[in-house]
């Protein structure tokens, strides 16, 4: 029985807490913590993201901080896949071999030889020709991985608008245009809590069973979190409203 309970408190029962607790011990997350634990926390930011508080920094200026940073990426030991330009110097130093059918035109180990690249980026890197038959265009790629074959190296890039559609995706769903916290932690944790809240309410709506779109679904959850009601209740009013339209230009994600 929910009688007594809030909207918050029954959409948690949803989440493994069993999991969750599990996942701080293996990596003491609740070290030298006495007050506020991971549990806390998640709590706090899972209200403050559902009902849409906001604080302190928009999310594109801790990106744009990464832009010309690709060695740390290396240092990271994460790889990058990014267009040539034209004015980069370059010096080929080792050619590989290549399957021209499958549209790589070649594969070179190379070093930048511009002083200030090169001090930037200091090691090696790969560059990788391709030849796409749909724009009849010739591409060349720089990249820190060695290990994928050629033609995955130019798949890879052709991905990136799936990566744009994510970071789209994160504007528009979760809500974080501002920052609790300013520590690469603090970021971290606020961006994953916000997609763990946006799977929690998809999951929730897959089980109840529920036609409403996950947008109309999070719009109710907003008002709704402290009442005291069956959750089933609150949400199926979400399917009978018609004084929330929904935002055809959302993009969605988890739509089950």
């Amino acid at each position: 029985m929910n009688v007594g309970r809030t909207v918050f408190a029954q959409l948690l029962d949803h989440l493994p807490s069993y999991e969750f607790q599990k996942c701080v011990t293996r990596y003491r997350g609740d070290y030298q913590q006495k007050a506020f634990s991971c549990w806390d926390q998640y709590l706090a930011m899972a209200f403050a993201q559902l009902t849409y508080r906001d604080s302190l920094r928009d999310i594109e200026a801790c990106l744009r901080s990464m832009q010309g940073k690709l060695y740390f990426f290396t240092l990271c030991s994460a790889f990058f896949v990014v267009r040539t330009k034209e004015n980069v110097l370059l010096q080929r130093r080792y050619s590989h071999t290549v399957d021209k059918s499958t549209g790589v035109r070649s594969d070179h180990t190379v070093i930048l030889t511009a002083m200030e690249s090169a001090r930037v980026y200091p090691d090696a890197l790969r560059r990788v020709s391709y030849f796409d038959p749909e724009t009849n265009k010739r591409l060349k790629f720089l990249t820190n991985n060695f290990t994928l074959p050629a033609l995955t190296i130019a798949q890879t890039y052709r991905c990136r608008w799936q990566v744009e559609l994510f970071f789209r995706w994160i504007k528009q769903h979760l809500r974080i245009k501002s920052f609790f916290g300013t520590s690469e932690n603090a970021v971290k944790t606020q961006i994953w809590i916000a997609v763990s809240v946006y799977v929690l309410v998809a999951i929730v709506r897959k089980r109840l069973g529920l036609q409403a779109s996950l947008y109309q679904i999070l719009q109710i959850l907003s008002v709704t979190l402290f009442e005291k009601v069956p959750i089933l209740r609150a949400l199926e009013a979400s399917d009978s409203q018609n004084d929330l339209l929904e935002d055809r230009n959302q993009l969605i994600l988890f739509n089950f």
